[in-house]
């Protein structure tokens, strides 16, 4: 199935390794011009060498930026000054209890989960409007619907990019633009890999059972019952941004293994 994103300009926030990735490799096999992000611009390098082993021809450029930071910012804005789809992917996470979280974490998580894409969409929404086509998809968090009690920073942040992605999509009435949120459940990123393996040897178990143990006492509402593969949150993220998705607008899309009990 052709999505229609041939030649469009997507930026992936966060993409050198988890769900940004996979999203970022996905828009290139759909034959878009890919510009990837991340804090060293080895890492960048690093990815975009695997996406064009893996897509030949592909288009594949990247800005190093840290978009806690209005600096950061202002480097991709300034390097990729327009764009037709925009993936706000990047972000953090910690598990803290509530009475140990400071004032510095919290607005650390602000600044990363929100604020860079306040920031980013507020520079190219814009343009977007006037020429009448775009696509804006803010990656949140089954957390932002149910908020774990050892992360509520975290959880609160993803349900501000909700509320964020809907006043937007709100201001694209009549318009060939769109702004959505893309909600994983438990993903196996990165850093999901580091926590089972450190989980993993403290306890002296087998990944396995780590992901077992994970499901049964922290997700016992999942139907997927294991860690989904980032490439499957990319296919939706990637879908969204197409010419095929225009009549999804404002909508917050789960694709989280069935965690959050909800019909809708």
């Amino acid at each position: 199935m052709k999505l229609g994103l041939e030649n469009k300009r997507v930026l992936v926030t966060g993409s050198t390794v988890g769900i940004g990735f996979a999203s970022a490799l996905s828009f290139a096999r759909e034959g878009a011009e890919v510009w990837l992000n991340g804090r060293t611009q080895t890492r960048i390098d690093a990815a975009a060498e695997i996406i064009r082993a893996q897509v030949p021809g592909a288009r594949v450029s990247g800005v190093a930026a840290d978009l806690t930071t209005v600096d950061g910012i202002d480097a991709i804005t300034a390097a990729l000054p327009e764009l037709d789809v925009l993936v706000n992917n990047f972000g953090l996470f910690e598990a803290k209890p509530f009475e140990e979280i400071t004032d510095d974490d919290w607005l650390r998580h602000f600044e990363a989960n929100v604020m860079s894409g306040v920031r980013l969409s507020r520079h190219y929404f814009p343009g977007m409007l006037a020429r009448d086509w775009g696509r804006i998809v803010f990656v949140s968090s089954e957390s932002a619907v149910q908020i774990p009690p050892d992360m509520i920073h975290y959880g609160m942040t993803k349900t501000a990019q909700l509320a964020l992605a809907r006043g937007l999509a709100e201001r694209t009435a009549g318009t060939g633009v769109t702004v959505n949120t893309v909600l994983p459940g438990p993903t196996l990123t990165e850093g999901v890999q580091h926590l089972i393996d450190d989980m993993a040897r403290g306890r002296g178990m087998d990944q396995s059972e780590v992901e077992a143990e994970f499901f049964r006492a922290m997700r016992p509402s999942s139907l997927l019952r294991r860690f989904a593969r980032p490439e499957e949150a990319a296919n939706l993220i990637v879908y969204v941004s197409s010419a095929l998705a225009t009549a999804t607008n404002g909508a917050a899309l789960r694709v989280d293994g069935g965690v959050v009990r909800a019909v809708l």
